[in-house]
């Protein structure tokens, strides 16, 4: 855990590049995803002992704050006035908007999500690909199926002995190995990797602030050890990306080598302050992980409700 070792802009070029060339190819398109095997998700399924099933999605935000200028809007639509007839049948509606993007809201990043260089993963032209009416290739449609295979959250507040990691703080492969061995597990191929940084703890107990100029994430390198262990989608409660940058002329390198050089879809902005008492508590930290988004045939991410199963 640092605060510091900020990548040139050289160096971060030749770590994406190092990150791109060991990435799984494949003809579906559909990235890291390809790491998870019919057999993995028939032996995730075996992880299950207990039943109990645990949300790591955090409520949806409706309040402007500090860390969310443009929150989710939610209003009812029927009965007219909110208020019901004393007779007879009726239907409360209600109407949903959102910032699938935000800075607060527990979402899924999809492949198209990232233009580097003007293309997006796979080296696809990014003008090819996406238009005003959504994104024709590499959308969050890739995972209609769901995503589900092992979870595996790794805590590293916990491996320091803190409740939380300050704002700026780094995640470091060191960090990653010391809590594997701290938690007795290995992340393997297919993985769905959890990395918790205290995030919705801290917010939970001191308030909002401004996440976009400091935040506690992920270090560029730390993505090395993903790659070598050949994860199949990366999550944690804070963005992945630490603020302030880490590169060098690149304001979210974590998403640029995840997405784009790897293919890895994101889990941003989740909450694992129910599941990690319970892996605490019962010395396991990998369970059953199923991940549902929304059918958004041409979307770029999608608001999502992981669920830990076990």
């Amino acid at each position: 855990m640092g605060t510091s070792d900020e990548l040139s802009k050289a160096d971060f070029r030749s770590l994406y590049r190092r990150l791109r060339d060991m990435a799984p190819g494949g003809a579906t398109h559909r990235g890291a995803l390809d790491t998870i095997t019919e057999e993995q998700v028939l032996a995730a399924v075996r992880e299950v002992r207990s039943g109990r099933t645990v949300s790591l999605a955090a409520p949806v935000n409706t309040r402007t704050g500090p860390d969310d200028a443009d929150p989710a809007e939610h209003r009812l639509t029927a009965p007219a006035g909110g208020e019901p007839d004393s007779i007879g049948l009726e239907f409360a509606r209600d109407r949903f908007a959102m910032n699938v993007h935000g800075d607060v809201d527990s979402h899924l990043d999809a492949l198209c999500h990232v233009i580097y260089d003007g293309t997006l993963h796979g080296g696809i032209p990014a003008a090819d690909v996406l238009s005003p009416n959504g994104a024709s290739d590499l959308s969050v449609d890739l995972a209609r199926d769901g995503i589900v295979g092992r979870g595996v959250l790794l805590d590293i507040p916990r491996v320091h002995g803190v409740s939380w990691l300050e704002p700026g703080s780094h995640v470091t492969a060191e960090d990653l190995v010391g809590a594997e061995a701290r938690q007795g597990l290995r992340v393997g191929r297919g993985d769905i990797l959890l990395v918790r940084v205290g995030h919705r703890r801290r917010r939970e107990e001191l308030g909002p602030w401004d996440t976009a100029g400091a935040r506690a994430g992920l270090h560029p390198t730390a993505m090395e050890f993903l790659a070598e262990r050949e994860v199949a989608v990366l999550g944690s409660d804070g963005n992945n990306d630490t603020a302030p940058s880490a590169a060098e002329g690149v304001a979210f390198p974590v998403h640029v080598l995840a997405i784009h050089a790897m293919g890895l879809h994101l889990l941003d902005y989740l909450r694992f302050e129910d599941l990690a008492p319970i892996c605490a508590r019962e010395g396991r930290w990998s369970f059953l992980c199923v991940i549902a988004p929304l059918r958004l045939s041409a979307a770029t991410g999608s608001p999502v409700n992981p669920l830990a199963i076990l």
